[in-house]
């Protein structure tokens, strides 16, 4: 069925295209063209491939080598792989509401969201999934144990745990929910009637919980808001225009589309009243903030809606449709470019020109062209959006890096956990002295350690430089640098304390207060909220 399949569509679609407009001809010829040798290639393979052939699996990696060559965007969904379109479109999905992380043999929790099964039936961060359904977990990857907790809501989940300190396993029998990812991980007041929003992604369910979160703070009399949306990769372009409504008269162009056909070209003008029109605004970018989230902080920048602070964005002005394909599979295709209200393309990788597609760093006034806000001031295009307020990225320490993913910082926090039945709220909470001595003691009853880059480098040096011939003349030099670059676990454990403390702090706080709880005390630290307060005055 699946050969009969792979022969007959691609006669089908061959069929099609040379029916078509004869001033097309040169187009169809190659599509019709390509088409039949790939039909021959699938034929002879068939007949006369000496092993099996997995036909599934090849015509995938034949249309994901295809359509690499286009943009990153331009993707095949296969039918096995609809629920991760629905849960990535709607926010949506069937499971435990939990966060999972790979942890040795065992895939661990480490994180139940607050309110959800996972929760609510009492599993803690740190209990590792032993078994589901009666299936053993061990040795599976993340994706394969996420698929396992996932189900129809209402159907029974049956998990085997193992929990720090319990010699038993722990059974869990409960139903699977649906499970609602809401676009807003926090929001609140931060300080003299100043609003914050902390806006994740742009689902079909953004503008509602955008809205909910809105209008309570409005209840509590905000004069100023703060939109956070940094790491924000994009999502469904009318969630963002609706958004933009909240703050912006009826009827305002907020993004324009273009495209190869006239049916991909669109003007998006705000739907409703606003609810806010007059409240000043600062946006938060980092070079996360990508597609729907540029499309707010651009159009806000090119209307001087808001003051946008940060550093300059991810640049992806391209547009994606879906598009249903036979037998359940679907494309998500690039379809269109967008444009800001002062005209701007602000796509930064030319992927027709630019084989690596390779996002540049910098990019000269040179390259880009001029426009103008709606008050004169002036922006460019092909580059993102730039900030009118630059934050610099913090630079981190490489302990505190390896400390994070060795999971050295995540079982402290466990261990933590279960010495101390309570801690102070999230705006007060602090390691004393003694408790972070008690985790370098802990870092070392690990035997943790780790190498700094510059210490492999020079390795790699050291074996180019003997390979050369040069070893003789350089060895005195390694000899004085190699000691120099050791790294010292106890000495940066000191010398590092403030931002390793900082990780333990956090990953502490979120075993007892969950997101919300997390949120408000990264928030006492954050720099960049920080510049847009400054922002206002």
């Amino acid at each position: 069925m699946k050969k009969l399949f792979i022969y007959s569509i691609f006669t089908i679609i061959s069929l099609s295209l040379f029916s078509q407009d004869k001033s097309n001809d040169g187009k169809y010829y190659n599509i019709f063209r390509s088409s039949d040798i790939y039909n021959s290639v699938w034929r002879e393979l068939d007949i006369n491939y000496v092993d099996s052939l997995n036909y599934e699996k090849l015509n995938d990696v034949a249309i994901n080598s295809m359509l690499q060559q286009l943009d990153p965007y331009t993707i095949y969904i296969p039918e096995q792989q609809e629920e991760n379109l629905q849960a990535m479109t709607t926010g949506m999905y069937g499971g435990i509401g939990a966060v999972i992380q790979r942890y040795k043999d065992y895939v661990v929790i480490s994180e139940p969201k607050f309110g959800l099964p996972a929760q609510k039936n009492g599993i803690l961060a740190g209990d590792q999934i032993i078994s589901i359904n009666n299936e053993s977990m061990k040795g599976k990857s993340t994706s394969y144990v996420s698929n396992k907790l996932k189900g129809i809501p209402g159907t029974e989940i049956k998990l085997k745990l193992r929990r720090n300190g319990e010699k038993k396993l722990i059974e869990k029998t409960f139903l699977r929910e649906v499970i609602h990812i809401n676009s807003i991980d926090y929001y609140g007041i931060l300080q003299d009637s100043i609003g914050y929003i902390a806006l994740s992604d742009f689902t079909d369910k953004s503008y509602n919980d955008f809205k909910t979160a809105l209008t309570e703070l409005k209840d509590k009399d905000i004069k100023k808001l703060v939109i956070d949306l940094r790491n924000n990769g994009g999502g469904l372009v009318n969630e963002a225009v609706n958004i933009a409504s909240m703050f912006l008269p009826r009827g305002t162009t907020v993004v324009s589309m273009k495209g190869k056909s006239s049916k991909n070209e669109r003007k998006y003008k705000t739907p409703f009243a606003p609810i806010m029109p007059n409240i000043p605004i600062v946006v938060i970018i980092n070079e996360n903030s990508a597609s729907a989230s540029e499309i707010i902080a651009g159009a806000f920048q090119d209307l001087d809606r808001a003051t946008i602070v940060g550093e300059r964005s991810f640049g992806k002005g391209l547009v994606q449709s879906i598009r249903q394909l036979p037998y359940g599979g679907y494309l998500k295709v690039t379809t269109a470019k967008y444009y800001l209200p002062s005209g701007r393309c602000i796509q930064s990788v030319d992927y027709e020109n630019n084989i690596r597609g390779e996002r540049p760093k910098t990019i000269p006034d040179s390259l880009t062209n001029k426009f103008k806000t709606q008050q004169g001031r002036t922006v460019r295009d092909k580059s993102g959006i730039t900030p009118d307020i630059f934050v610099e990225e913090k630079k981190g320490n490489y302990i505190s890096y390896y400390l994070f993913v060795d999971n050295i910082i995540f079982d402290f926090a466990t261990k933590y956990y279960y010495s101390h039945e309570r801690i102070p709220s999230p705006g007060t909470f602090k390691l004393t002295d003694e408790e972070y001595s008690d985790f370098i003691a802990f870092v070392k009853s690990k035997n943790f350690t780790y190498k700094l880059e510059s210490e492999k480098m020079l390795t790699q040096l050291q074996k180019m430089v003997e390979t050369e011939g040069y070893i003789g003349k350089t060895d005195s030099i390694f000899k004085q640098l190699t000691p120099l670059l050791k790294a010292d676990v106890e000495r940066d454990l000191r010398d590092f304390r403030k931002d390793i403390q900082y990780l333990i702090e956090a990953e502490i706080v979120k075993r007892y207060y969950y997101q919300k709880g997390y949120s408000e005390f990264i928030l006492r630290y954050d720099e960049w909220v920080s510049k847009a307060l400054e922002a206002f005055k």
